[in-house]
């Protein structure tokens, strides 16, 4: 059987917990911040315009507008691309809970489709299938860092006329058939929580090509305010503004975006570290019988958000155990993510479990890996070390090895 697991009684792995994910700030980050806290601007200054411009320029798309947070970012979206009472967005259900709720905010109906089998992305059919005259848009979410079919959905989108809103929170630093994410759908929001590839603390970004959408996400996160002469509805004073809707007090600050923009200058090594690593833990497990390492789409490169592995075989139903005992190695494995039409919010609302079978089996049995730039070649090592260790035990258990 091995090493006895620490959750027995062994020796763990590890003497402290790796985390799952983590930020990696470094003195120039640290900088960046004192000098804008030092500045005549804290807030509403000219930090976020440029944090905009640095991503809009790194990603390929015209324009970038900062938000508070990811979930601000996906509720604006959703107000630019006009749903209201009575919209259908389809989206999957193998994601956070925002990637839905940003549909509920605005009063239109999330849809679920499932999820592929091997990328865990949504599946383009299901979509299909699931469109209706009341459809509106469609929010695909990069799973892990791994671009969706977007060839597909787009072909898709452009027969229905509906928007797509791609939930890039995973993905920044991705590539689609050799454009960056971030240039290729109506919009696209872009996550900055510390786990993230880099971060602001909290914050997010939509993206986009369209005018009209950037001038309405501008005003969606400032009350749905405007300063512009030109867009004034009357005539004004040059003291006056107007609110010509209902917005929200979304704005990031000029803190997070000097931190930002010095993170974004560091993105590139980040996301090569990830990828190296990610190519350690796939060398590692290719090769285990009971273990299911990521797919990876023909014509994308993930950023990698997170490392996910597959429980199979005669492992299928021992994830908590699993789970548990990667955890007592002090390995912080994670789960992502439960899927969200069972979320008992959902639940209550007439969304049931047998809706979307690939993406509720998927859930039983994954578990996400440590994996963040942060991360030294000896932690890698560590996980590899955990997952055989555990690994082979509960093979040995189940007499089965593939």
């Amino acid at each position: 059987m091995g090493d006895k697991l620490a959750i027995f009684g062994g020796e763990p792995v590890r003497n402290t917990l790796l985390p799952y994910g983590r930020q990696s700030i470094d003195d120039q980050d640290i900088e960046a911040v004192v000098a804008t806290l030092q500045s005549d601007y804290i807030t509403t200054g000219p930090e976020i315009d440029a944090f905009e411009k640095g991503l809009a320029d790194h990603v390929g798309a015209a324009y970038a507008v900062a938000f508070s947070n990811g979930t601000a970012a996906l509720h604006a979206a959703c107000f630019a691309a006009g749903i209201t009472k009575g919209d259908e967005v389809i989206t999957t259900p193998l994601t956070f809970v925002a990637s839905a709720n940003c549909v509920l905010y605005t009063g239109g109906k999330p849809v679920f489709a499932d999820v592929n089998p091997k990328t865990y992305n949504i599946d383009p059919s299901s979509i299909e299938s699931l469109i209706t005259p009341r459809t509106k848009a469609v929010i695909p979410v990069d799973f892990t860092g791994q671009p969706a079919d977007y060839e597909q959905i787009k072909a898709i989108a452009d027969k229905h006329g509906i928007v797509i809103i791609e939930d890039a929170a995973h993905a920044l630093g991705a590539d689609y058939k050799g454009e960056k994410v971030g240039s290729y759908s109506d919009m696209t929001m872009f996550s900055f929580h510390p786990v993230k590839h880099i971060t602001t603390g909290e914050g997010g970004v939509i993206t986009t090509n369209d005018r009209d959408y950037y001038e309405k996400l501008l005003m969606f996160r400032t009350h749905g305010i405007t300063r512009d002469p030109a867009q004034h509805l009357e005539n004004r004073h040059s003291w006056e503004y107007e609110m010509q809707f209902l917005g929200f007090n979304y704005r990031m600050t000029d803190l997070q975006a000097a931190l930002g923009s010095s993170q974004l200058k560091k993105l590139n090594t980040f996301v090569a570290k990830r990828r190296a690593y990610v190519e350690a833990y796939n060398k590692a497990f290719n090769k285990m019988g009971n273990v299911i390492i990521p797919a990876q789409l023909p014509d994308t490169t993930s950023s990698y958000h997170l490392y996910i592995i597959r429980l199979s075989g005669p492992l299928k139903g021992l994830r908590k155990e699993i789970f548990e005992a990667l955890r007592a190695e002090n390995i912080g494995v994670n789960v992502h993510y439960m899927p969200v039409h069972t979320q008992p919010y959902y639940r209550d609302r007439g969304y049931t479990r047998g809706m979307c079978p690939v993406a509720e089996e998927v859930y039983e049995q994954i578990i996400s890996l440590p994996l963040f730039s942060g991360m030294t070649e000896e932690d890698v090592a560590d996980v590899v070390k955990a997952v055989k260790k555990v690994i082979a035990h509960y093979e040995a258990v189940t007499g089965g090895n593939g």
